[in-house]
């Protein structure tokens, strides 16, 4: 039956061909020789060869998915060390895992000291995002408002910011590392305002929200961002010590270790809109 002279397997092996199915292809004679050996009926034949191809078509798809969310470096939530981490609620992260706040179009905010995991956890679940078919984008701040004061420039901004905007998820990463000019407070914020309870976001950042105003450059600037970012939003703080730091700690200076070590900015009083934030900001009112 597996000889290459039979005409209905030759048949069989153009169909496969013609419908690009590499994978199916690859494995038909093998999976043959498993229906003669008694080992499987035609059935799971046909099964195997059918998930086979599935399987690699996934792959690629998750691959392709993948470069286009700008997820260089994957990172899962099973590699994650929960335990170096005990502030963290486990169950809560595994909960946002199940995507519920994309659909929400939430904002997701990781905080906490450097290296305490924050990136991990976001690319985690932008993985996560990816692997269950819903569009991801990736950036640091600094590389969103870089790109839009380009498209600025060039008189793309508009364009630029649609396309962000598409996204079913946008992970910011990075907030309060460097810092920002007024211009560019202003241009991300024209990106958030655009996304508002349309599109979900992850933002990371070491700097509380009290401290915004500076990182922004501008307080009236912060003020309009948490009135958005904060309305629809899941607060995560991540409290304990460096994780790229752990694996040296007897190399680093003590007063080094101590400030890897400082907790956490304080989160917001409350998840609504910030005192300061006027009622015109919102769009839908």
């Amino acid at each position: 039956m597996t000889g290459h002279a039979h005409p209905t397997l030759e048949s069989i092996r153009k169909s496969l061909v013609g419908l690009r199915m590499p994978r199916a292809l690859e494995m038909l004679d093998a999976t043959l020789r498993r229906i003669e050996q008694g080992e499987i009926n035609s059935i799971e034949a046909l099964d195997h060869l059918l998930l086979e191809e599935l399987t690699l078509r996934e792959s690629r798809r998750i691959k392709a998915a993948l470069m286009m969310a700008r997820l260089t470096t994957v990172k899962t939530l099973a590699s994650f060390d929960f335990a170096f981490q005990p502030s963290l609620d486990r169950n809560r992260i595994l909960a946002l895992a199940e995507l519920k706040f994309i659909d929400r179009a939430e904002a997701v905010h990781l905080l906490g000291p450097p290296g305490t995991g924050k990136s991990h956890l976001a690319t985690a679940l932008a993985v996560e995002a990816v692997k269950a078919g819903k569009s991801v984008y990736f950036a640091t701040l600094a590389e969103i408002i870089a790109t839009l004061a380009k498209a600025e420039r060039e008189g793309q901004l508009r364009e630029r910011i649609r396309f962000l905007s598409r996204a079913s998820l946008l992970v910011v990463d990075e907030i309060g590392y460097l810092p920002v000019t007024p211009e560019g407070g202003n241009l991300f914020f024209q990106l958030v305002n655009a996304r508002y309870e349309k599109g979900a976001m992850i933002l990371t950042s070491n700097r509380g929200f009290a401290e915004w105003g500076e990182v922004f450059g501008d307080p009236v600037v912060a003020t309009a961002l948490l009135d958005r970012l904060l309305h629809h939003a899941v607060v995560i703080q991540i409290e304990g010590s460096s994780y790229r730091l752990r694996q040296h700690a007897e190399l680093v200076p003590e007063h080094v270790r101590s400030k890897a070590l400082i907790t956490p900015p304080p989160a917001p009083r409350r998840r609504g809109r910030p005192p300061g934030g006027k009622a015109n900001d919102h769009p839908t009112g």
